[in-house]
This record gives structure tokens, sequence and C-alpha cells, in this order.
């Protein structure tokens, strides 16, 4: 008898478990409450690209005479058409999502789980009796959700969450951002660039205070908000949020995290904005699944505990995803490995989890990717650390599309050359990040990517350069 895997949760942790499951034989159901494909296919990475393809367009239509075009007429965003189409190719995503459960005969059912006893969990649809799934192992995948901050609570109307800033129906006349982390910073590039005033608030003292995030990238970031105008408050909190009858009244005041301010930073600021958008922190959809009917553990904050093998504290269930919370890495590639990871050990596998070259990919404007170790935590870590630094400007194709701001940076072992990180930001630096995944998940040197030849004239060739500078023979600078 094939052995019995469900998996709560058909985002990319989940769907990729299921089909890796299904793969080796076992006899999968896959349940879902809402749509497949999760947070990042319906209200995450997918929707927020289809608005940051538009804001990027426009931004370039903008400087079409540079380019040696001149457009006729004047130009407008038009919303209807642009939600249009992301839900276009949200729904394209979804048909795809199932025809391949089809084509694994992955039993697909949309409902609510939840866990009745060890080996059974219920399925409840929509409209109609629930039903019990039978298990021998459970892989949960039930993600996490935008969370409220008190005074701040999400209304939908004006005060939205990042859910809501993907269905707006008009381009916001003025926008205040709570937080300046991924999110934050991915809606100021859309909305900056569609014409909207965005002033970002971040309580820590840079943009994108991420671990993962090199110093030197945030500072960059900064320095290109401000010349689209977008107004970046770090070491700032929102105090309070009135409503008027010209927008809503926020005052701003010092963060709590900034030691010792002065008396300009203690003082408040008053800004009026027409709305606000609240892109602070998530919260594991754990609560109301029955997990009280079993051994999993969870933290004091509710996410749930798992070991390398992705395995829970209850034997027969694993877990994968967001629902971990922010001590994993809360990113949809990071979730369909450790599906995989999860769905061969369920089935009697023994692989683990590694996490030391999951890349980072930040859809800003410049572009900003990570992956393995900053400067920083290289240092912190005992490495002997050598970075080496080239800008975007040197190289041609940067010249030739006209987007030089940024660079490359890599952070190497000074004695063995070995890549410890590589951090870019600037033009696609989303697609380039590839070879430096690479590079920190084989333990190549900087000698092994300098060795590398790289086609010119493209924008790949940053990190070629920065790998000669990192052995002392540079070719531009």
């Amino acid at each position: 008898m094939a052995p019995r895997i469900c998996v709560m949760g058909a985002g990319p942790g989940g769907y990729v478990a299921a089909v890796r499951a299904a793969q080796q034989g076992a006899e999968v159901t896959l349940v879902e409450k809402e749509n497949p494909g999760g947070t990042c296919l319906n209200w995450g990475c997918i929707p927020s690209k289809v608005l940051i393809s538009t804001a990027e367009l426009w931004e370039r239509c903008h400087r079409a005479a540079d380019f040696g075009i001149t457009l006729p007429g004047d130009m407008a965003v038009d919303m209807g058409r642009l939600m249009a189409r992301k839900e276009k190719v949200i729904q394209d995503q979804i048909k795809g999502l199932r025809n391949l459960f089809d084509h694994h005969r992955i039993r697909y059912h949309n409902g609510t789980a939840k866990i009745l006893k060890t080996g059974v969990t219920e399925v409840t649809p929509p409209d109609g009796p629930a039903t019990a799934v039978a298990w021998d192992r459970l892989i949960l995948a039930t993600g996490s959700r935008p969370v409220d901050l008190p005074g701040l609570e999400v209304d939908g109307r004006r005060i939205l969450s990042s859910n809501d800033a993907l269905c707006l129906e008009r381009v916001p006349p003025s926008l205040l951002i709570v937080g300046g982390g991924v999110i934050g910073c991915e809606f100021a590039h859309i909305f900056g660039a569609l014409g909207t005033q965005v002033t970002v608030v971040e309580a820590l003292d840079r943009l994108l205070p991420l671990p993962s995030v090199d110093g030197a990238c945030s500072k960059v970031l900064q320095r290109e908000m401000k010349k689209r105008r977008v107004r970046c408050l770090v070491h700032r909190t929102v105090q309070s949020i009135h409503e008027h009858p010209e927008g809503l009244r926020v005052v701003i005041g010092p963060s709590p995290f900034k030691a010792n301010p002065s008396a300009k930073e203690k003082a408040p600021v008053d800004i009026t904005v027409d709305t606000v958008l609240v892109a602070v922190g998530r919260r594991p959809n754990t609560d109301g699944i029955g997990l009280e009917q079993t051994r999993v553990e969870l933290d004091e904050r509710g996410w749930v505990k798992s070991d390398d093998r992705m395995q829970t504290a209850d034997a027969a269930i694993f877990a994968v995803g967001d629902v971990l919370g922010p001590d994993r890495v809360m990113l949809a590639h990071a979730a369909s490995a450790e599906g995989l990871v999860a769905a061969d050990n369920a089935l009697g596998g023994d692989r683990r989890m590694d996490y030391q070259a999951v890349p980072g990919a930040i859809f800003t404007s410049p572009e900003v990717a990570t992956v393995g170790l900053t400067e920083t935590q290289a240092r912190e870590a005992g490495y002997a650390v050598r970075s080496d630094e080239v800008l975007f400007r040197t190289l041609g194709k940067a010249q030739v599309i006209g987007d030089i701001a940024g660079q490359a940076k890599i952070v190497s072992e000074s004695r063995t050359g070995q890549v410890l990180g590589v951090h870019v930001i600037g033009p696609h630096a989303t697609e380039l990040i590839a070879e430096g995944t690479l590079a920190v998940n084989k333990g190549l040197t900087v000698e092994d990517m300098a060795g590398t030849i790289h086609a010119h004239p493209t924008l790949a060739e940053i990190i070629g350069e920065t790998a000669l500078k990192a052995i002392g023979r540079p070719l531009h600078g």
C-alpha cells in the first residue's frame, strides 16, 4: 500500500512537497482553504511584480526622450486594466497548478483543514459536508498573514495591509508606508513611480534593516529613493493617526530603538496623507487547525518548531514555509526547498535543509539581491574578511540601458579566497545573484569566479570584474 501523505496548504512550500511526494509514489492529498499558490501567488510575489513591471515601464516611458523616442499625447495609469492584468496572470498560474496536480494524481481539496487526531484531518469545503482524510504523514504549510499593530488597525479603506494595496482602484495621491522592510520598500517603488507622494517610516536605522542585507545596499537604496522624491524617515515610529476631512493626520515620533536622540530627533513630525499602508510583521496561520491534538510544539510567538529535517516534535508531522517563522527564511523559494526536504523525509529519507546559500531578491529600484554572509556577519563569525566592490557605472551595458546606479560586492575569506557572500544592488540584481548563489553553495573561490568568462556586453560582467578585483587583478578600476 502506498504511503499516505496529507499536505495542509498549497503555497510554494506545500504544493512542491505534494508534487515531490507524488513523484515518489505516495498517495497525496493537498488541502487549501483559498486558492493554490498561497500568499506568493495570490497576495505577494506574483501580483506585486505585476505592479512593479507597470511601474518600471511607466518610469521608462517618462525617460523615452533620453533614448531618442518621442511619445505623443498624455500618458495615464489605468488602474482598472492593471488590476485586470494582475488577475489574469494569477488565474493563469492557478490553472497551471491545478493541471500540475492532475498530472501527478494529487487529490486536491478546497476547504478548511483541521487535525482531529494523529492520522486524521477533517476538511470542510466552502459548501457541502466535511470529509475525513486519513494520512501516515502530515506536512504543515499553512503560511502566515499580515499582523495588525495597536493604533494602526487595518480597515481596508484608509489604512491598508499589503493585501489591500494590491487591489486599489486608484493611485493614491499620497501614501505613508509604515515599515521600511522588503514589502514597504517594494510598495514605495510601485506607488512612487506611479506618481504618489510616498513617505516611508522605519523604526530601525536604515531601510531594509535585515541581517542578510549589506548596509551599503541600504545606503544606496535610500539615496536612490530620495532622487525619486520618496521621503524616508528612519529611527522613527508612528505615534498616532486621526482621520480629518483632508485626510489622515499622522504624528511621527522618535523610535524606541534610537539611543540618546537629539532634540531635533525627539521632535514629532506631523504629516497629512490620503492613505496609510502597514507593512510591518506577519503572524502564523496556526490557530484553529487542531495542533492541540498533536505533539507539535510552538514557540512563544506561535510559530511551529521543526528541526533541519523539517520534522516537528510529532514524528508524523513535518512543517515548511512561513509557518516556521522569521527564525528561518520566510521566502517562497526557501519554502519550496523545505518542501522537497520534508517530502523526502516523510517518505523515509534523511535529508537536511541548508540555509547557508538561500538568495534574497528585493524588487525595489534599483533591485537588491543577496546571498551568504554580509561583511559584518563574516567578521562576527571570525573569518579573515576581504570585501571588494565594483560600481555598475563602469559597465558598458549599464550605460546602454541607462541604469548605472548601484554596485556589486563580494565578501571572501582573505587567506583561501572562498566566497562567503555576494551582495548586489543595481539593474537586474535579482537575476545576477544566481552566480553568487552557486559560488556560495559550492564553496567556490574568487579565483574560480574570476576565471569564468562573462559575456560582453552584459550586466553579469560586474560579478566577473568584482572577482578580478578580489584577486588583485581588476581590469577596469
